[in-house]
């Protein structure tokens, strides 16, 4: 639609006014400091960062009703930039203008509401939000969008001439930095670390599909966190993992869109989340926040974040009760099906320290809760909820099984309403699902196959090789009606198949 076919009271809001400004505030010192280059932590104290609009009040002054009308209207409009993340652009990264924001069609993936079955499996009613239909096939490419966005503004702008952008990776985050990179090829190139042999075959191939440069480290996640940290800090490239904050605002959109897809209405509902690094709850968090200080919502979700018990440090640190006694200690991680959660100390850690207590606080009672499940619960879930119409992914199975545990743990009440993150494709960890089939999972990863979820392919030959086509030498017409004759028999023995009565 154009402009001018929408309401005349809502057309100017349309485009996107608000420019900011922006700066980075940082967790530890509280010091600002502009955003005219990339920083990912505080000068002054070695902290991490997020990115704050000074003149944030100035969208108060538009009323909630108001905004949600923006962003429904604004989500006819024909304009690449406002098309994904970027249609929340005020909230989002107001100091980019639109000719830099860089679109691949990532954002707004759909809401799933699960059959009955699952739901009553599952304790009661609950939607997956499939994320693994983003272009990369991960919710990573709402950060990405937002990080690389801002990269070609630099560039753009003359403040940078060119960028190395390198990040490290379970297989998600490389594959979204090479695409995004890959798109500003001319003046962005991309490098990936990787943990050698723990990142998926599919994973793999997508930063190498794009043209990035890989390498793959010995060790886990944590260990290519600490190169690509020491890299950053010595030598002149972009990090692109969640450690930088324009990551953080892109994943923001997340929690948008779940609000626009339930109309604005937050009440009873809960979002279930993998903890993984910790910028995806971080996002989260921040983005519900913000929505409710413009008055887009009207009351705050229940957020809960699931680990796995092979990489849990977030879940051990919320044990503690009393605030002042928590002390957050990293852990030493296991093999896990949720490969992209395998992270021993997230970096956001401090972040979701901050923003829990802010998120609380806002809600005037306890919002925010961690569970913790086992590998065998991740594996069955997912194979059960992609037996039952989804394309979760393992992490998807993450959240499943620990919207199982908030509600055996009476963190949910009779109506509450889940929204799970499905966070990448399940084709990405096709290789766990043929594990499980075959029974053949490493014995670290505490995985026993249940029967009934088991499936292989069962292959139909006929007895005499003469009756079998090879490549290149069909059949006579007389021995091919014999082979559709013998296979269809046997299929339909294996199904039970009955004689259709003809009429």
């Amino acid at each position: 639609m154009k402009i001018e076919d929408f309401p005349v009271d809502i057309q100017s809001y349309l485009i996107p006014q608000h420019r900011g400004p922006l700066c980075y505030r940082c967790l530890g010192c509280g010091r600002q400091h502009g955003i005219e280059k990339l920083l990912y932590t505080c000068p002054d104290c070695s902290q991490v960062l997020l990115i704050d609009d000074q003149n944030f009040q100035h969208l108060k002054k538009i009323p909630g009703e108001v905004w949600r009308r923006i962003f429904d209207y604004r989500k006819m409009l024909n304009i690449p930039a406002l098309k994904g993340v970027y249609l929340y652009h005020e909230l989002i990264g107001p100091a980019i203008p639109l000719s830099s924001i860089v679109y691949l069609g990532e954002g707004h993936t759909p809401v799933i509401e699960a059959n009955p079955f699952l739901q009553e499996k599952a304790g009661g009613r609950f939607f997956f939000k499939n994320d693994g239909q983003n272009p990369s096939a991960s919710f990573k490419d709402r950060g990405m969008a937002s990080a690389m966005s801002y990269i070609n503004f630099l560039i753009q702008t003359g403040k940078i001439p060119g960028a190395l952008a390198i990040c490290a990776s379970t297989g998600d985050t490389s594959a979204a930095a090479a695409l995004y990179a890959s798109f500003l090829t001319h003046t962005v190139k991309s490098a990936v670390l990787l943990p050698h042999n723990k990142v998926t075959p599919q994973q793999l191939s997508q930063p190498l599909g794009s043209g990035a440069a890989v390498f793959e480290i010995p060790g886990v996640f944590d260990d290519c966190m600490k190169i690509v940290e020491y890299l950053s800090d010595r030598y002149n490239v972009a990090l692109l993992n969640s450690k930088n904050a324009w990551r953080i605002l892109g994943q923001e959109s997340y929690s948008y869109e779940i609000a626009q897809a339930f109309e604005y209405d937050m009440r009873h509902k809960v979002i279930v989340v993998p903890i993984g690094n910790a910028g995806n709850i971080t996002a989260v968090l921040s983005g519900f926040l913000k929505f409710l200080e413009i008055g887009a919502i009207g009351t705050l979700p229940k957020i809960i974040g699931v680990q796995s018990e092979h990489a849990n440090p977030v879940y051990r640190y919320y044990l503690e009760p009393d605030a002042e006694k928590r002390k957050f200690i990293p852990v030493t991680v296991r093999p896990s099906v949720a490969q992209a959660a395998m992270i021993g100390n997230p970096v956001s850690m401090p972040r979701v320290i901050h923003l829990v207590e802010k998120y609380n606080h806002r809600a005037g009672q306890k919002k925010v809760f961690f569970v913790e499940v086992t590998e065998q619960d991740i594996m069955d879930w997912h194979i059960l909820a992609n037996r039952n119409g989804h394309i979760s992914c393992t992490h998807g199975g993450e959240s499943l099984a620990g919207l199982v545990v908030a509600r055996k743990s009476a963190l949910l009440e009779k109506d509450d309403v889940a929204i799970l993150d499905a966070t990448a494709h399940a084709l990405k960890f096709s290789g766990f699902q043929q594990m499980y089939f075959e029974n053949n999972f490493p014995k670290e990863f505490g995985i026993i196959p249940n029967p009934k979820f088991m499936n292989a392919p069962c292959l139909i030959h006929p007895k005499d090789p003469a009756h079998v086509a090879t490549p290149g030498k069909p059949l006579p017409k007389d021995l091919f009606h014999e082979f559709v004759k013998q296979v269809s028999r046997e299929i339909a023995g294996a199904l039970d198949l009955k004689t259709a009565q003809k009429k």
